[in-house]
């Protein structure tokens, strides 16, 4: 099973995609994961994304395409995934197309959290590039290049809303549910 989950930053995307492929058997595949073990890592590949990170800007394609070429090459990956942080333009949805398909993703999931809400839970994580400025930044920028990807996966009748509120475990449930894995 190949599955998206979309939604603003801090919407539970990568607490429930860890959570769901844990019970699917399948990877959790978080560009943002990736992009944070480059950075803390000291990579070449990390001190180029560091400072766009920092901004609260998108990391180019080329970069975040070669790194999930290579992670659903892996092994582990071959019976299916969970892809959150990416696509995230529609760019990035002509790239993953062309590393999977058109066809090649089962379905979409899509977090709906309002903005205040997401301001005051990723404050509370304590990352040291989560300010205020810079999460009301990403939302923005998450509205403008990522919300108009939801018509393209409307359009192929993959589209699955969850509500991102609801208790961790109740979003999960309602999640494997809707993906007919309950």
């Amino acid at each position: 099973m190949r599955v998206l989950f979309i939604g603003p930053p801090g919407a539970g995307k990568g607490t429930q995609a860890a959570r769901v492929a844990e019970r699917l058997g399948i990877p959790h595949v978080s560009t943002g994961d990736m992009f944070r073990h480059h950075v803390s890592a000291g990579t070449e590949l990390g001190l180029r994304v560091d400072s766009i990170m920092k901004a609260g800007d998108y990391v180019p394609d080329e970069i975040t395409v070669e790194m999930l070429r290579e992670r659903i090459a892996e092994q582990d990956a071959v019976g299916g995934f969970i892809l959150d942080g990416f696509p995230r333009t529609a760019g990035q949805v002509e790239a993953l197309d062309g590393l999977i398909g058109s066809e090649g993703l089962d379905s979409v999931v899509v977090f709906e959290v309002g903005e205040d809400e997401l301001v005051e839970r990723m404050l509370g994580r304590g990352r040291p590039d989560d300010t205020e400025d810079t999460i009301r930044n990403r939302f923005k920028v998450y509205q403008e290049q990522t919300e108009p990807l939801l018509e393209i996966y409307r359009e192929r009748g993959l589209l699955v809303p969850v509500d991102g509120m609801a208790p961790i475990e109740e979003v999960t449930e309602r999640i494997l549910s809707a993906l007919g894995q309950s």
